[in-house]
């Protein structure tokens, strides 16, 4: 047998390193709750047993952003809070992900005023919008699979262009 057809086409190890790594990324999202406003009964309503977001490997939440790879915004973000959102946000590694949790989050809800962010968006890259006052348990593990699925297709790599929405 010659030896150009005993050789892996270029760029099958990596291809293949890449995929194993997203599908083990997939199952192993770490969040970070940054929690601020109403929306956090119904984001702890999700994380409860009932919903069981163990099953999708994000169930046990890390209280330490250097822990985390998953960014969870829940509720209202005012001006005063964003330089505290981020600064969490930068101190997470690589790769990580944000979700805005939240219709206030996504893009400030009705609160149109001077004090109130007019979406997260606007002070660190969002990968994963779930609408909603308060978004039911349903929608937020709809979201939680898409962003499962984002993960592996792009094998465990963030990509800050490719934004999703429910």
């Amino acid at each position: 047998m010659p030896l150009e057809e005993t050789i892996a086409p270029a760029g099958t190890m990596t291809t293949q390193i890449d995929a194993a790594l997203g599908w083990a990324r997939k199952y192993s999202i770490f969040q970070y709750p940054f929690v601020t406003a109403c929306c956090g009964m119904e984001f702890m309503s999700t994380a409860a047993s009932h919903y069981d977001l163990d099953r999708f490997g994000a169930g046990f939440p890390r209280f330490s952003p250097r822990q985390a790879d998953c960014l969870m915004v829940v509720g209202t973000i005012s001006h005063k809070i964003a330089p505290v959102l981020r600064r969490i946000y930068d101190q997470m590694a690589e790769p990580k992900w944000v979700i805005a949790f939240g219709v206030c989050t996504c893009t400030g809800g009705f609160y149109n005023n001077y004090s109130t962010v007019q979406g997260i968006d606007t002070i660190v890259p969002v990968d994963l919008y779930i609408p909603g006052c308060p978004p039911r348990p349903e929608t937020v593990i709809q979201g939680l699979v898409m962003l499962q699925e984002k993960i592996q297709k792009t094998g465990g790599r963030p990509r800050r262009a490719a934004q999703a929405a429910l």
